[in-house]
């Protein structure tokens, strides 16, 4: 007797499909970000709704991040039908001094924007992660939309802005964070400053403020939702960074969460399961809710 052959129903939705745009770039000055978008939108059976979208940025210490390096964790959004840009900047190495990182940031935001149609993205929901580095970049994107001092000239006419922001282990004050570095390795500390804030040392000390999400929280300033995270033994940044963050937006009324992972470092051991849930599901909250 020949066994039965089973049946499985098709997947009309295109439900859990994904797919990887590479090296698409979004400025001038030829930065670069990867998208990982839900396959849906391809389908021209029928209409889909547009998706909401998370720009991600990788911490790389305000050097030139890796793309790659998430993407495992950020392909499951858009397999859940959110778009997923990770973003490119300029590096402080090759001479790029702070703002540029996160004028550069701002400015993949507009380019989504402006090509929201295309990849079917959902305008007014754009959400921020980043970690290390990227998780200060991403603070400093929440506290900062449509801000002019960081806006170049490309693609003005769409917003910057965003709607949460996620930041894992990342730089919050930075002239705390640089006066203990100089006081452990003043070589070194006074050569990244160099290249992250230029030679004039007089102005280092007004730039670090600037650059200092903690430092740039103004109460009575709408903000979006906040989501903080940093390892309790976090050997490259200490949680204090997180802490005064959290006591800042606090003390401004806003919208903030944070959370410590126990014993966690930097990266590595910090990525928990719970870690990840909690993550996923506050920025499924925020953009589908």
């Amino acid at each position: 007797m020949i066994p039965s052959i089973g049946h499985l129903p098709m997947n009309s939705l295109l439900t859990g499909q994904a797919e990887l745009k590479q090296h698409i770039v979004y400025s001038e000055n030829g930065q670069t970000l990867t998208l990982a978008l839900p396959w849906a939108h391809r389908d021209r059976r029928g209409p889909v709704e547009p998706t909401p979208l998370i720009v991600f940025v990788q911490g790389s210490g305000w050097t030139t991040p890796n793309l790659d390096y998430e993407l495992p964790m950020l392909s499951r959004f858009a397999e859940e039908g959110i778009a997923v840009a990770t973003v490119c900047h300029r590096s402080t190495v090759d001479g790029y001094a702070f703002p540029a990182y996160l004028q550069d940031v701002k400015c993949a935001i507009r380019f989504l924007r402006a090509h929201a149609e295309e990849y079917n993205i959902k305008k007014e929901k754009v959400a921020a992660f980043g970690t290390s580095s990227g998780g200060n970049t991403v603070c400093l994107l929440g506290l900062t939309g449509d801000d002019p001092r960081y806006r170049t000239a490309e693609l003005p006419e769409e917003s910057d802005a965003v709607c949460a922001v996620v930041s894992c282990f990342g730089p919050m004050e930075l002239v705390t964070l640089f006066k203990q570095r100089l006081e452990k390795d003043k070589a070194n500390a006074e050569e990244r400053l160099n290249r992250m804030l230029g030679p004039d040392k007089g102005e280092w000390p007004e730039k670090l403020r600037q650059f200092s999400p903690a430092l740039q929280v103004e109460p009575g300033k709408a903000y979006p939702s906040f989501l903080l995270f940093h390892g309790s033994g976090d050997p490259v940044v200490p949680c204090e960074q997180m802490e005064k963050m959290y006591q800042s937006l606090l003390t401004a009324k806003a919208d903030v969460r944070a959370y410590y992972v126990d014993d966690a470092e930097h990266e590595g051991n910090f990525w928990s399961p719970q870690v990840r849930q909690v993550i996923h599901d506050e920025l499924t909250e925020r953009l589908f809710g």
